[in-house]
């Protein structure tokens, strides 16, 4: 067999290519049929249930009424036409309910794909250049510099790296960034509390309590300004614990930075020129409700003091004036109702609301023995991220807190993401990979080497686990791109569930080696083995997470 190479299909993947094909031939056999497809969009999509076949078009539903046609009787007219001239791979067609038409693909398909897979390699198998030339920064975290990052924070973490990295893997030019509000009431608070501390006092009313703030007391320098040096502490621990997860920042902007520069008034002066700004009641306003507010909302208060608002959208301004196509925001669930005025400050500003975006994070409740454990950096009842890394470890973190969408409410047995079973989702994935390994450790001991693919015959896989594993790996391109589109990096660690489902299925029911199998069947197994390990590499490598050689 010829192994295809890279673009040998242009800039698409097999399955995107004989989808196409798929839609010109149901076309085809429309005209066929009698019916005028000018203007017609051919649906094809992938069917819910696997005996149900690898495609299936609603083609016939969707014309039937236009061409007065009943829709069961058009799709077996078509059915007919399609099995006389059958597209590429297509093994046989059916019919099916009210007259969808579903297409069964030969074997040679997942062949194809396995070369592809295979030419591709870890560096570029699905990966695409849809985003190329498009600069997108992510705002993430962005917590305040008043302490350590707890658990909860993690899942914001961990969803905007991904996303960060899938944004990558599709050809986007992607900015980090992380907001340090560094300035304001928190923050002297939290200044307050560690003198407090430092003292051997109680912190103030509305002051940090957690042990975290007794323990920076004891290191507190006598001379030292304790808000400066705190948020200094706060923010190199921050710093720290990032890394630790894997998580790494290109811009850690500073609201103060924001002030000193006269941002804030030349971006009121902006809003000013373009007459969305009133002053009432002793206040300046911005008129929100022109552009989907429910209300116009303060800009600078009565006192002369700024808004949390005012700074923050200067601060957005700013990231346009850098030069980005796309800003998205990851905030917490108790950020929702802000979405509204910020989306209206920014169109106040001339901004396209297709330029802005911002992901909700939903809240995560962890639960240890069967009880939930709470989580509040003022009250000190709190789980440090570190400690959640050191106890789990950061790939089981990852992966832990990108199993469902995060706009979602997620509970997190934390016993289960510490165990070594096939129970944890990390644990499964990860083995399917060391199982790879030994594979090929155990063929190193027998002197047996994978032939040139060329001279492999694929066509001897053709049981169902082999088929089930193919099809998995040929969905890998798919799932990224569906990843990048929605926002939804949950999808890529759905894809390496079910891909390490589908690799251990295999282990299982399909001997590589012994002197029982096939010589033929021995190396088209091995090269099915490998396209199964550049999959997971690929898969694991965009969420972050490592592929370890032995568990």
């Amino acid at each position: 067999m010829e192994t295809p190479s890279r673009g040998a299909f242009g800039s698409e993947e097999l399955s995107d290519v004989i989808r196409d094909e798929l839609i010109d031939a149901v076309r085809a056999a429309l005209r066929a049929c009698g019916v005028d497809t000018e203007g017609v969009t051919i649906g094809m999509e992938r069917p819910a249930r696997r005996e149900h076949g690898d495609w299936s078009s609603n083609a016939a539903l969707a014309v039937a009424k236009r061409a007065g046609r009943n829709p069961r009787e058009l799709a077996t007219q078509l059915a007919a036409q399609l099995e006389a001239s059958p597209p590429p791979h297509v093994e046989r067609v059916e019919v099916a309910g009210p007259g969808f038409v579903n297409f069964h693909l030969a074997p040679t398909w997942l062949h194809d794909v396995l070369g592809r897979i295979v030419a591709a390699g870890t560096d570029t198998w699905a990966r695409t250049d849809d985003g190329a030339g498009k600069r997108v920064d992510i705002e993430f975290v962005s917590a305040n510099p008043t302490g350590p990052l707890h658990a909860g924070h993690a899942r914001g973490a961990v969803f905007g790296d991904v996303l960060a990295r899938i944004l990558e893997r599709t050809g986007h030019e992607v900015t980090r960034e992380f907001y340090l509000n560094d300035r304001g009431v928190q923050m002297r608070t939290f200044g307050d509390s560690l003198r407090a501390r430092a003292a051997g006092t109680e912190p103030p009313e509305g002051g940090y309590h957690g042990q975290y703030v007794i323990d920076w007391a004891a290191e507190l320098p006598a001379d030292a300004d304790a808000t400066e040096w705190g948020y200094a502490r706060a923010l190199a621990d921050q710093r720290e614990v990032l890394e630790a997860l894997d998580v790494h920042f290109d811009v850690w902007f500073s609201e103060r930075s924001l002030v000193a520069s006269g941002a804030i008034d030349t971006t009121l002066d902006d809003l000013r020129g373009r007459g969305v700004v009133y002053d009432q009641d002793g206040a300046t306003w911005l008129r929100t409700t022109d552009f989907g507010d429910d209300k116009d909302r303060v800009l600078i208060k009565s006192d002369g003091s700024y808004t949390y608002f005012t700074p923050d959208i200067a601060y957005h301004r700013d990231k346009y004036a850098r030069g980005f196509d796309l800003c998205i925001d990851v905030w917490g669930a108790d950020h929702h109702g802000y979405v509204p005025r910020m989306r209206a400050a920014l169109a106040a500003l001339g901004h396209d609301e297709g330029a802005f975006e911002v992901a909700i994070t939903q809240l995560v409740k962890l639960e240890r023995g069967g009880e939930e454990v709470k989580i509040s950096k003022r009250t000190g009842d709190l789980i440090e991220l570190r400690d959640l890394i050191d106890d789990l470890g950061a790939d089981a973190v990852r992966i832990t807190y990108l199993l469902q969408s995060i706009d979602t409410r997620q509970t997190v047995d934390l016993d289960v993401a510490v165990a070594r079973s096939m129970d944890n989702p990390v644990y499964y994935v990860q083995y399917a990979h060391a199982r790879i390994h030994q594979l090929a450790a155990k063929a190193a001991l027998r002197g047996v080497t994978r032939a040139p693919l060329a001279d492999v015959d694929l066509s001897l896989l053709t049981s169902e686990r082999e088929l089930d594993l193919l099809r998995r790996l040929a969905d890998l391109p798919e799932v990224v791109e569906l990843a990048a589109a929605e926002r939804a990096p949950h999808k890529v660690v759905t894809w390496l569930r079910s891909a390490a489902g589908a690799f251990h299925g295999f282990y299982h029911d399909c001997p590589v080696l012994g002197d029982d199998v096939d010589a033929g069947l021995t190396q088209a197994r091995l090269w099915l083995v490998e396209a199964a390990r550049i999959g997971i590499v690929v898969g694991l490598d965009t969420v972050g997470v490592s592929a370890p050689e032995s568990m």
